[in-house]
């Protein structure tokens, strides 16, 4: 079941599956992960996190889904407006 919702929250996060990426990117070294920006990767190594603390607690996969979409989609929201104000303030 971790592997099921580890590649949930990939592709929550990335949106797309590692086989998509590697289907759609035969030419390129490595994995979909190598390729991600920092956002998507800090924001996916938390929903891991999240994932591992909510299947710990006994939260079905359909709600599991739904808090780890929100909060996937709250933090990358957050993170790439924080980091356009940083751009915009040394310009």
């Amino acid at each position: 079941m971790r592997g099921i919702t580890g590649r949930i929250c990939l592709e929550l996060v990335v949106g797309k599956t590692a086989k998509d990426w590697r289907e759609e990117n035969p030419e390129k070294d490595g994995n979909i992960r190598d390729y991600a920006s920092i956002e998507q990767l800090v924001v996916l190594s938390n929903m891991e996190s999240l994932n591992s603390v909510l299947l710990n607690q006994g939260i079905g996969v359909g709600e599991r889904f739904n808090l780890l979409n929100k909060t996937a989609v709250e933090q990358i929201r957050i993170l790439i407006s924080n980091n356009l104000s940083r751009k915009l303030l040394k310009n």
